[in-house]
């Protein structure tokens, strides 16, 4: 389908800065917006260079570049530590921020949680979370304005707790959680400030007392879930869901398992990279399919089609392509986490350009994925497009959503197939309508979002439609 009448509007995108702007004007800009703070040629250059009396930073669009840093020499590029002090409040030793022998230690357990047929055992639960947002949304489906960011956001964590904890966000705890991380979102909106801007270690600003104060009531809650968990495991009454598949598989190395504190930490990049970045995917996906209705019946064709209300399958996923594509396009369009930070660890050379040691090495997701050079009609909403040879090449070699090499997210597949089956979940029971008077507009803090809200009307597509049952695996 990549015929269209007439001309279509592009999707959202915000405008780059001016081409040349001091420091401090570069500092306030990126406060503000990190997108816009970029200027225009990013999408075009295959490399920048940013100098300061301080340090130099690199981007790199090249995807042999791109390849080298993550795929080929992760070690020689490891996580940059003002990511890992930013972060720290909350995820302490995670996953997401340590490197060396202590990161390859910790996915040596986290990796078999979601290899194999793992994902089978959590599909059920990711299927009543879409039955219970299902429930949630249709008391509020009579065309007035719905923050959907909101929405995805409360759907997203329930994912989290269903399949991690095995229970639902309306338990206590659960709930107490998702209120916290929100309020910690609003005292930290911008995490890689720090990490992204050329500035030298010691002009690093504290943590205010907000950021800590909300890292501090999350990270009790989980600790106490972890810990109760363990008690379960102990006593051989613990469910068959991830939190229980990681504390208790061994380092293959050491035969050690998590301690109850190593698993809190763990916890803690799950709610922040398995719910942050899925709300927003998600957010954007269904905000794209009202601004282009096709694309939107044409989705809501395939779920009536491919989804039984009564009982659903998980053979039900490798059905759901144009679901599938439209996720696909929409993490393009708007990539969750739009830079990953690395750090050079040895003298590098880049494009016959000199890196010196500790050094910043940009790979820019929101660049690469829409860059002039590479992609057809980057700007463009097209989820045909990766079935075209031009689409096929990209995806290979310029679409990294979920980094790329030994880092790339071990959730990827859980993602993907979270992404694609709730968008169709919620497509096939709603119509969604976009507000021309509240249009969106991404901007990136912790992740992209949009910078007022995603407001849309919903309208109930048939009472049919609704999914009434649990899911069977």
């Amino acid at each position: 389908m990549r015929d269209h009448a007439g001309p279509r509007p592009l999707p959202p995108k915000p405008e780059p800065r001016k081409e040349r702007v001091s420091l401090w004007t570069y500092a306030r800009l990126f406060r503000r917006d990190i997108l816009s703070a970029q200027p225009a040629r990013l999408y075009r250059a295959w490399m920048a260079e940013f100098r300061t009396p301080f340090f130099r930073s690199y981007l790199c669009n090249d995807p042999d570049l791109v390849d080298l840093v993550l795929k080929q020499r992760p070690r020689d590029f490891p996580k940059s530590e003002r990511i890992r002090v930013g972060l720290k409040p909350l995820l302490g030793d995670s996953v997401f921020i340590t490197n060396g022998d202590l990161w390859e230690r910790q996915r040596r357990i986290i990796d078999p949680a979601f290899e194999g047929g793992r994902l089978r055992t959590v599909f059920p639960a990711m299927w009543d979370a879409g039955v219970a947002a299902v429930g949630r949304l249709s008391a509020r489906a009579d065309a007035r304005p719905v923050e959907i960011e909101a929405e995805t956001s409360h759907l997203a964590m329930d994912v989290i707790f269903r399949t991690l904890f095995s229970m639902p966000i309306e338990h206590e705890i659960a709930g107490a959680a998702f209120a916290a991380f929100r309020d910690h979102q609003k005292a930290q909106p911008i995490v890689n400030l720090g990490a992204v801007l050329p500035l030298p270690r010691w002009m690093r600003a504290p943590h205010s007392r907000a950021t800590r104060a909300t890292a501090r009531t999350i990270r009790t809650l989980i600790a106490q879930l972890c810990e109760t968990r363990a008690a379960e495991i102990a006593a051989g009454t613990a469910p068959d869901d991830l939190a229980t598949k990681i504390m208790t598989t061994p380092d293959p190395e050491t035969g050690q398992t998590f301690s109850t504190g190593e698993m809190a930490d763990q916890v803690g990049i799950f709610f922040l990279a398995g719910h942050e970045t899925s709300a927003s995917a998600l957010g954007w996906a269904l905000y794209l399919l009202a601004l282009y209705p096709d694309w939107q019946e044409r989705v809501a064709a395939e779920a009536m089609q491919e989804i039984d209300p009564d009982k659903i399958y998980f053979s039900t996923l490798s059905r759901l392509r144009d679901a599938r594509a439209v996720f696909r396009e929409a993490m393009r369009l708007y990539p969750p986490v739009p830079m990953y930070v690395r750090e050079a660890a040895c003298p590098e050379t880049f494009r016959e350009r000199a890196v010196r040691p500790g050094s910043q090495v940009i790979v820019s997701p929101w660049h690469l994925h829409r860059h002039e050079r590479l992609w057809d009609d980057p700007d463009g909403f097209d989820p045909d497009r990766f079935a075209t040879p031009n689409g096929k090449q990209c995806l290979r070699s310029a679409y990294i959503p979920f980094s790329a090499g030994a880092r790339v997210c071990p959730g990827s597949a859980f993602a993907m197939a979270e992404g694609t089956l709730l968008l169709a979940m919620l497509v096939r029971a709603f119509r969604f309508e976009a507000m021309p008077e509240r249009p969106a507009m991404p901007v990136a803090h912790l992740t992209v979002r949009s910078r007022d809200g995603i407001f849309l009307r919903l309208t109930p597509r048939d009472a049919a439609a609704l999914p009434r049952t649990e899911a069977r695996p």
